[in-house]
């Protein structure tokens, strides 16, 4: 759930979730949801519907008479997309990145050759645009164009896999992508060699050649890897 700026509740988990995801309210902290919405200037109730969206990413808990826990971060939801940003905008971005990147490195080679086998005719369509987009945008400095056909080509070979459950983490894809790039953990232009992979894989794709789709993928995400190696050790 993207809550960014809806509302004074949004203003206030803007504040309110960095701080718990980068650890100012270590687990066990008991927070007063009147004194939270002292410190915020806001009604009881914008400080409730705010504790109420921290409860469903698992930050928080509520008790009668003890007031809002901090949660464990092991039982968070680390999957939510806002968590995600959160947690990339704060001391653990490292750390935040090389999980995701290794994720997506376990996730994304089987769903491209999964897309090889089922992928659309308008799925390799779209697969082809986003890379020819990709390379568009690979020279000048141009990364949010990049960025924006980057998180399209991998969300449709997410869903071309033709896997609920792969298609269900497009968004954490799309975050550690944008993450990637408005955190500066990118050089100013991509690598070439990546560029050329992606337009490699909307071929294998489209070619119904699952091993080699599959093999590409591959190295694309150990590519990004290597990177976080050098910008984000």
């Amino acid at each position: 759930m993207n809550v960014t700026g809806r509302g004074l509740h949004g203003r206030v988990l803007d504040t309110l979730g960095p701080e718990i995801t980068a650890g100012e309210y270590p687990p066990g902290s008991v927070l007063r949801t009147d004194e939270l919405a002292q410190r915020f200037d806001v009604s009881r109730s914008v400080m409730r519907e705010a504790v109420r969206v921290l409860e469903s990413m698992y930050l928080v808990e509520s008790r009668r008479r003890v007031g809002v826990t901090v949660r464990p971060k092991s039982e968070w939801n680390v999957y939510d997309p806002q968590v995600i940003r959160w947690r990339l905008a704060g001391a653990d971005r490292p750390g935040q990145l090389r999980s995701l990147t290794v994720l997506r490195s376990a996730v994304e080679p089987v769903a491209a050759g999964l897309a090889a086998r089922h992928a659309t005719a308008e799925q390799c369509a779209e697969l082809t645009e986003c890379a020819l987009g990709m390379v568009a945008h690979s020279r000048g400095h141009k990364l949010e164009g990049y960025l924006h056909h980057d998180v399209a080509f991998h969300r449709v070979v997410l869903v071309a896999s033709g896997n609920e459950m792969f298609a269900r983490l497009g968004d954490v894809v799309a975050e550690v992508l944008t993450g990637r790039t408005q955190h500066d953990v990118m050089f100013e232009d991509p690598d070439p060699a990546a560029v050329t992979l992606h337009v490699q894989v909307a071929e294998a794709i489209r070619e119904g050649d699952a091993a080699r789709a599959e093999e590409l993928t591959r190295e694309i995400t150990v590519g990004a890897l290597q990177e976080l190696d050098i910008l984000a050790p």
